[in-house]
């Protein structure tokens, strides 16, 4: 379509776009004066949960490929852009169009079909004469994308906010990609992201128009947030001006204080109040279902509010400014605590920080569930500290069995949880989550061969680092956990005790294959410097091990010198019946032995009798 506005002086042409006619053989500049790429972890899970609920109410097993062509579409917002003679520069969109990009990568590296990976490739750059150009052409970001784009590790001390910002985000991407996607699904899903999800590209011929539209769009303030939408029905219901004076007053400290966490945050505490007291239904995870009240809190939580009022008591004035100064107040509060949590290590909240550095936004809900208004501090602390216990428990017990913890897989059996905890007192939450936890089929004796592979490094370096923390703290040292969970160029990363060389193995392993498997078992994996790994990473054991003793100490702990005038760790061993000892040598057999001490130690810290504990403490 073309129109014309009093407010710009050329032609606009406005366009719906797929996700291919926007990129394939396409090239978008961001001009210099341009913001930094900067989306956060959270707006890419949810772009991928957007994606993968829309995606997974069409899609059906055993469908054939042309199928898709009659899955729902989705509709993913507006780019602007300013064509200057031919040259093409997003004024508004960049975020969602670098995300894209990230994600079409991921899946390129993913798909086995060599001609479904070239029509992928033909949205990420286009090459001419041998050269490869992206076709999101910044050519700061040239060398990071094109490491993406060849699976190999980019790093660069002194690298931009934006290549920054990229590289996490494509780690993300990895992370949180939802299972049900993965396996025979995903060559349906790439061809539905590439031709069943729209953008508005709306374009005009000089930098004035395009801002122009941008701050029309953007700035004129006539687009209220749900949670706007939401302030205006609740205190529109409350008749008395002063105690609607004294609710509006009240929703605008809480809103100004969750918005120092961050964007959205204030949408965010109210879809978690709403859906940790109030949801009793959730949509089905299949070809037509509807969505329920989990859903729609989600999506809409102003109109489901509105809908809901005989369910939620509020039948007059009062009970409209009960809900904003008694419930809204209290749970927004508690919210802002959790995420504070969730950011900085806590005394007495530490498990809220060690589940939200895997990711697992759903831990809000959860957390608010069992607490009621007149709950008093050290209550409602009791209550929080059992469900994050459980949750902790839970997601290691999964991750040890390689099974998923991202927000799709889990959205279900949290909803179930937050259900049927609403209320609770602390004692009654502990037993009701330690009987989930029995029933468990896998737990952390499921699986003794539980290793490293390639997509779970990140998950495999926090549990080391709770592990050597846990030796630590166990034998009266100090915590250090902060310090053995960051990783990069100053952190700690995975250090193998068998260097990568087969030959040297070879009296105990017929195959390469076989010996990298055992190497990559987690008994085989230590948490060190990386300044170590470069300097004695590839040396035999033997002297390794020398080098160890100036290490953690469940590294010393492979070296006798590790048992001697050590008292709190001697008897930490003694009191925990662990089966600590040295290792003079690593062979397969010293392998095995590990192994089971670390199954062991994984076994004690993530005890469901923590959740006893924590309920009286």
């Amino acid at each position: 379509m073309s129109t014309r506005s009093t407010s710009v002086s050329r032609e606009i042409d406005g366009k719906g776009r797929t996700v291919r006619e926007l990129l394939a053989g396409r090239k978008y500049s961001i001009d210099y004066y341009q913001r930094e790429y900067k989306w956060q972890q959270k707006q890419v899970a949810e772009l991928l949960d957007d994606l993968a609920n829309k995606f997974l109410e069409s899609h059906e097993e055993g469908n054939d490929r042309s199928a898709v062509a009659e899955y729902g579409h989705y509709f993913l917002g507006s780019v602007i852009i300013s064509d200057k003679d031919g040259q093409k520069f997003i004024v508004d969109g960049q975020q969602r169009l670098t995300t894209l990009t990230l994600l079409l990568i991921f899946l390129h590296h993913q798909l086995q079909d060599g001609e479904q990976k070239g029509q992928l490739a033909e949205l990420i750059f286009s090459q001419k004469y041998g050269s490869r150009s992206f076709n999101l052409d910044v050519p700061e970001r040239t060398a990071c994308m094109e490491g993406l784009y060849k699976g190999e590790e980019f790093s660069d001390p002194d690298s931009s906010e934006s290549v920054s910002n990229i590289l996490a985000r494509y780690a993300d991407v990895g992370d949180l990609f939802p299972d049900e996607l993965e396996g025979d699904a995903l060559p349906y899903f790439a061809d539905w992201l590439v031709e069943n999800v729209h953008l508005v590209e709306i374009t005009a011929y000089s930098d004035g128009d395009a801002y122009a539209i941008f701050e029309t769009m953007n700035d004129r303030g006539l687009s209220l947030t749900p949670a706007d939408m939401l302030k205006g029905y609740l205190l529109a219901n409350i008749g008395d001006a002063e105690r609607r004076t004294r609710a509006s007053g009240i929703w605008k400290q809480r809103v100004q204080s969750l918005a120092e966490l961050g964007k959205d945050e204030d949408a965010d505490s109210i879809k978690a109040w709403l859906r940790s007291q109030h949801a009793q239904t959730i949509r089905e995870r299949k070809r037509g279902a509807v969505p329920q009240d989990f859903d729609l809190i989600g999506t809409e939580f102003h109109r489901w509010v509105r809908d809901h009022e005989k369910a939620l008591a509020l039948k007059g004035s009062a009970d409209f400014a009960r809900f904003i100064e008694r419930d809204f107040a209290f749970y927004s509060a508690w919210y802002e605590r959790l995420r504070c949590a969730a950011e900085t290590l806590t005394p007495g909240l530490q498990s809220v920080h060690f589940n939200a550095q895997h990711n697992f936004t759903l831990q809000y809900p959860a957390l608010l569930a069992p607490l009621r208004v007149d709950d008093d501090e050290a209550s409602a602390l009791r209550k929080i500290r059992v469900v994050a216990a459980y949750l902790d428990i839970l997601i290691h017990q999964r991750i040890w069995n390689w099974r998923a913890i991202d927000y799709s897989t889990m959205q279900y059996a949290m909803f179930l949880v937050m259900r049927d905890v609403r209320g609770k007192t602390s004692e009654e939450l502990a037993e009701t989550l330690s009987g989930r936890l029995r029933a468990e089929t896998e737990t952390f004796a499921s699986n003794d061969r539980f290793r490293l592979h390639g997509t779970n490094g990140r998950q495999i370096h926090r549990l080391l680092a709770r592990i050597t923390d846990y030796v630590e703290t166990r034998s009266g040292q100090a915590s250090r956990y902060a310090e053995y969970s960051q990783r990069g160029r100053r952190g700690y990363e995975i250090e193998h005790i068998w260097a990568n060389h087969s030959d040297r193995h070879r009296d105990e392993f017929a195959h390469p294959s076989e010996f990298e498997e055992y190497r990559n078992r987690i008994g085989g994996l230590l948490l060190l410097p990386k300044s170590f790994n470069a300097s004695y990473g590839d040396l035999p054991y033997a002297k390794k091990r020398e080098h160890y003793v100036g290490q953690n100490l469940l590294a010393r702990s492979l070296h006798e010198r590790a048992y001697d005038h050590n008292p709190g760790f001697t008897r930490f061993v003694q009191e925990s019946g662990i089966a600590f000892r040295p290792h003079q040598e690593f062979r397969k057999a010293d392998l095995d032995a590990r192994q089971s001490l670390y199954q062991q130690l994984a076994e004690t810290i993530w005890s469901p009798e923590r959740l006893a504990r924590e309920a009286v403490s």
